[in-house]
């Protein structure tokens, strides 16, 4: 069977005429709007408001990154207005961009006005006292530039339009249901068509204007009025209708006030409050640990930083050579006779029959690296597989640090959060310790703990790196000198230098190098009388500094540590099994070369792995010898070829690890070529380059030819970078200028092009900006004036320009001078700074991988913060000892609380190293947890000296 009704086509269902005013604007503007720009920016600033996950989002974001994303976006559509292509799309952004501008700059005038009479009214005592927290300037700001995009948004669909029309309710509302009708009720693209004629009858029927001003007789000199646009015939006389722009800007006006109004005056919250057991929940849930990132080295922005600076010049200026904490400690000192002194001298471990004890240096960085390694110190023990085996190794009863506790200068804060905080999340301090304590009278004991041999718990000794000198050693003998808990650890330590008796005749020497790379007299004399009085032919001694001067010293071909090397070759004459230090942030293990010359070290290690940046290894590959005896390489991580493959994050990783270095770069790269833009504005305009600025960039060239020096190649290219930057902007800004696109009528363009239509698309017959501009004694109109000719850089930068080319650059004001080199400077310092990022990576690659130098600088950009390890050294009955370095390739960036430490019993009286889950915190991946990742990357055997059966003559030791 079939049917009489002929199928319906597509082309049937669509009203071409309907199409076509889907890509035409049905309102007779003089502007073109591209709307689905509008709806994502309308979209955008939805999202904004409503989600509480973009709010988090903000508050976690550097303040910097928010002020950079605000900057990029104003200069990026104060040049894209201009472009021709974008006009030529029907795009003409300069009524929304000046729509935009009057309404942010009366919408923050409004408000400030008001939280001034807001204020005013709860100092006299008419407000309640609830309301005495005064708005933040940058909410303020940030509700103003939403209510103007709101409004722009509006304007841009729906105009300002004063619709008359005489429809009934039916009639009115029965159109917007015709996307339904059941001819059309099969095609989808019909009813997306009649989008269009929906959204007209949503702007004249939802929006519309609130009614006339007739209807308000106070208002009526107080509004702005619509456009008067007929339907359906002709109009009677304009019924002065109220601006519906006008009344969408008085609305969420009023909404900000009552809303502030009411959250300041009610005090809702403090009759509403949280019960503590949700209050406890919701904390369990969003607790995280805060911890620090790492050290931003090539921040431009970073106060930490200049701070260090200061100290670092004070302290080389000021301590070193003229005053010196070590000579202070010394002269402290409550016994003369160095190989008495309890104060520098500890013997608690020296009776045991074995030991544990760990070595770490270079922590206090990033929070991550930090509690990685200090999680695994904390452990009960630690399981690691080698080969085929799995080893145990229990927790140290003792640990050492090897100095630079905090980066990246001594402070309070530094050490508070970036070094004590990992260490009391690993392994917490007991209940009864208060932060603010000070200790006086070291060591103080736990209670029922009566002598420091009896205390049980693992104890912490720690010596100062050149960063904890660079405030002249004060924190460091607040916070360790002065106190007797890092986290779990007791410190009994007092002075900043130490010797300890371990068993089975070692010995560890706990050197302070201070700034001069080198023990002082008072050092030298203690340790020199103890080796003399207390350490034994046949013992062995472990020396501990911070830097490893014998890799330092081959690096930078120098000779330092004069006392230490005299300490170890006249004093101690082969008795130093072994050197650790720090300093560097890697793994290295150099052992000696059997030979017949006598060998005063038998191994050098470096492990600088507790926390800060990687340092590379591969730049050390070289060294081979020390005081004429050979050394050979045993171990290094990373590898030699991990650390070289690594180095190339400079080329591809420096701006987005150091982004904010291009406050830096920008600077630097427009004085480079800031005396050239006056020179090159004319050479420019002419079309052609003058012989002379040729001679000089062919001379440029010439000189990073002819000089040897990598310095000066530097140098060199970012001179080069930047005089192409600069040709290649003042050749846009010709470009756009013989075009007719800038400086076409004055600095004010923009804004003698939105009072030009103004009058036209908001009439105001009751002469309200008169009256305004006349209160404001001129303030209204030249606010809005200035701020659209600061937002028209482009237009400024053109107008400027040409006045130099016609008159010369002393036709300007040394105002106009300034402005014109500040708005220059604005767009330089955007396309210079990843050229200068690009530029400066590239040398640090070529530098580190190539010519093996500037390894600080190349690796500290990087910021990495895996590869991480400590050293556990065991002294086992047999006086033998062994040595275990342990590591972490990848460090966890997510961490959650541990539950297992959450259930765990906690009596006040049990210490935490008791736990048998001490560390607050696991990886929010098990897969990633330390605990499970932890791998030994080097394990070797030191043997005790055997006592021979004939002691030798004259009490020496022959090697």
């Amino acid at each position: 069977m079939g049917s009489d009704k002929q199928p319906v086509g597509l082309l049937d269902n669509l009203n071409m005429e309907t199409v076509r005013t889907i890509f035409t604007h049905t309102y007779p503007y003089p502007h073109e709007h591209s709307r689905h720009a509008v709806i994502a920016v309308f979209i955008g600033c939805l999202f904004f408001i409503s989600s509480d996950n973009m709010h988090t989002l903000i508050q976690k974001l550097d303040s910097n990154i928010k002020w950079w994303s605000m900057y990029i976006a104003w200069i990026l559509v104060a040049a894209l207005y201009h472009l021709p292509s974008f006009q030529s799309m029907g795009v003409d952004l300069r009524m929304n961009l000046s729509l935009f501008l009057t309404i942010y700059v009366s919408s923050i005038l409004f408000l400030l006005v008001f939280h001034i009479i807001f204020i005013g009214l709860w100092y006299i005592g008419l407000v309640a006292r609830v309301a005495g927290r005064r708005p933040a300037i940058l909410t303020i700001l940030q509700n103003c530039a939403v209510i103007s995009v709101a409004c722009c948004v509006f304007y841009s669909h729906c105009g300002n339009r004063a619709i008359m029309r005489e429809k009934t309710f039916e009639r009115r509302y029965s159109g917007w249901f015709t996307l339904w009708n059941k001819e059309e009720r099969n095609s989808w693209l019909a009813k997306f068509v009649r989008m269009n004629q929906f959204k007209d009858q949503v702007c004249s029927s939802w929006f519309a204007p609130v009614g006339s001003a007739s209807d308000y007789p106070f208002l009526s000199k107080w509004v702005i009025y619509g456009e008067l646009t007929c339907s359906g015939g002709s109009c009677a006389e304009s019924p002065a209708e109220i601006s519906p722009i006008y009344s969408l800007w008085a609305t969420f006006i009023g909404l900000y006030i009552a809303n502030y109004v009411v959250e300041r005056s009610t005090g809702w919250a403090l009759t509403h409050p949280v019960s503590q057991k949700e209050f406890e929940k919701f904390k369990k849930k969003q607790m995280k640990p805060d911890f620090l990132d790492m050290v931003p080295w090539y921040s431009g922005t970073s106060a930490d930083l200049f701070k260090t600076v200061f100290d670092l010049l004070v302290s080389v200026t000021v301590f070193v050579g003229r005053f010196d904490m070590r000579m202070m400690q010394a002269a402290m000192s409550r016994v003369e006779d160095g190989a008495k002194q309890e104060d520098l001298l500890y013997d608690q471990f020296s009776e045991d029959d074995e030991l544990w004890f760990d070595f770490m240096a270079d922590t206090g960085d990033g929070g991550n690296s930090s509690y990685s390694v200090a999680r695994l110190l904390a452990q009960p023990s630690v399981r690691i597989r080698s080969n085929d085996s799995l080893i145990t190794l229990p927790r140290a009863n003792l640990l050492l640090i090897g100095g630079d506790l905090a980066y990246p200068n001594p402070s309070t804060f530094t050490y508070e959060r970036r070094l004590f905080r990992p260490f009391e999340y690993a392994l917490q301090p007991p209940v009864w310790y208060k932060e603010e304590h000070i200790a006086v009278n070291k060591p103080e004991l736990p209670c029922g703990v009566s002598a420091l041999k009896q205390y049980d718990g693992p104890q912490c000794f720690l010596i100062p790196g050149n960063h904890d000198w660079f405030d002249g050693l004060q924190t460091f003998m607040r916070y360790i000198c002065h106190k007797s808990w890092l986290g779990g650890w007791f410190m009994p330590q007092k002075k900043s230098y130490f010797a300890l008796q371990l068993p089975k005749g070692w010995w560890v020497f706990g050197l302070d190098l201070a700034l001069h790379c080198d023990i002082d007299v008072y050092q030298f004399k203690f340790f020199s009388e103890l080796i003399k009085e207390k350490v034994g032919d046949y013992d062995s001694v472990i020396i501990m500094t911070h830097e490893p001067n014998w890799l330092l010293d081959w690096y930078w071909n120098d000779v330092t540590g004069k006392n230490i090397s005299h300490l170890i070759r006249d004093h101690l004459r082969g008795r130093c099994k072994l050197r650790m230090a720090g300093d560097l942030h890697h793994y290295m293990r150099h052992s000696y070369v059997p030979s017949e010359k006598p060998v005063y070290v038998q191994h050098l290690l470096v492990n600088g792995c507790g926390g800060a940046f990687l340092h590379p290894t591969h730049v050390f590959s070289g060294f081979n010898s020390l005081d004429g005896v050979s050394y050979e390489s045993k171990a290094s991580y990373p590898s030699f070829e991990d650390s070289s493959r690594i180095a190339l994050g400079n080329i591809l990783k420096f701006r987005k690890k150091n982004w904010q270095f291009d406050f830096i770069g920008g600077i630097i790269y427009f004085i480079l070529a800031f005396s050239m833009f006056p020179q090159l504005i004319c050479i420019l305009s002419r079309g052609f380059l003058s012989s002379s600025y040729c001679y000089h960039i062919c001379a440029l060239k010439s000189v990073s030819k002819e000089e040897s020096n990598n310095r000066h190649s530097h140098v060199s290219a970012h001179l080069s970078a930047a005089l192409i930057l600069m040709v290649l902007l003042e050749l846009g800004i010709e470009t756009c200028i013989r075009h007719k696109l800038l400086a076409t009528s004055g600095y004010h363009t923009l804004y003698e092009w939105y009072r030009s239509v103004e009058s036209e698309h908001f009439p105001d017959p009751t002469g309200l900006r008169a009256r305004i501009e006349q209160w404001t004694f001129g303030l209204y109109p030249a606010c809005i004036k200035y701020l659209m000719s600061a937002f028209d850089i482009p237009e400024v930068m053109a107008v400027s320009r040409s006045n130099i080319c016609k008159n010369g650059m002393d036709s300007l004001s040394r105002g106009g001078a300034a402005i014109y080199y500040a708005s220059v400077f604005l767009y330089f310092w955007v396309f210079s700074t990843p050229i200068v990022s690009l530029v400066f990576g590239s040398y640090l690659y070529v530098c580190i991988n190539w010519l093996h130098i500037h390894f600080d600088e190349a690796f500290s950009s990087l910021r990495i913060a895996n590869y991480k390890s400590f050293t556990r050294f065991h002294i086992n009955p047999k006086g033998d000892l062994e040595v275990f370095t342990v590591a972490v390739d990848k460090v966890p960036k997510e961490w959650k609380l541990d539950p297992s430490w959450e259930g765990e019993s906690k009596l006040p009286q049990n210490l935490s190293h008791r736990r048998k889950f001490p560390s607050k915190w696991r990886s929010a991946s098990s897969q990633q947890d330390p605990l499970n990742t932890v791998r030994l990357v080097d394990q070797f055997v030191i043997e005790k000296t055997v006592k021979p059966e004939f002691s030798p003559v004259n009490g020496s030791v022959t090697h």
